[in-house]
């Protein structure tokens, strides 16, 4: 049996209404609800499906990365919409909570959020 279809991702969330306007609303996600479940239409073409779960617990780990042109416009922007971003101890992260792993040699400039239900994203800067 090939697994060359098409494949996707998905993760759970205490909340669906909240979810759906966080990823619509703040992040300006296209978003679609069907059978209780959310679907994001991400720009790349992928899709990811978020599904509820009433004993959710979020992921200890980044479970959606979004590319950005401009890390810094990017941190600014959600910032502006309220979103804190996450500080990690041993992270060369600056003031604003952006990691900066490229002069560190330590991987891609990136910054950590949550999304409502503790799930962990982030922005990270295109090369």
């Amino acid at each position: 049996m090939a697994l060359d279809s098409y494949a996707f991702s998905g993760f759970s969330v205490s909340d669906i209404d909240k979810a759906k306007k966080f990823y619509g609303d703040v992040l300006g996600v296209k978003v679609t609800e069907d059978h209780g479940m959310l679907k994001l239409h991400l720009a790349s073409g992928g899709q990811v499906l978020i599904y509820p779960k009433e004993d959710h617990k979020p992921a200890s780990f980044t479970i959606l990365n979004f590319p950005v042109k401009d890390i810094d416009k990017a941190v600014d922007d959600l910032a502006a919409k309220g979103i804190e971003f996450e500080k990690y101890e041993g992270a060369p992260q600056d003031a604003r909570g952006i990691a900066r792993g490229k002069s560190a040699k330590m991987g891609p400039d990136i910054a950590w959020f949550k999304d409502p239900s503790g799930n962990i994203l982030s922005v990270l800067q295109q090369a």
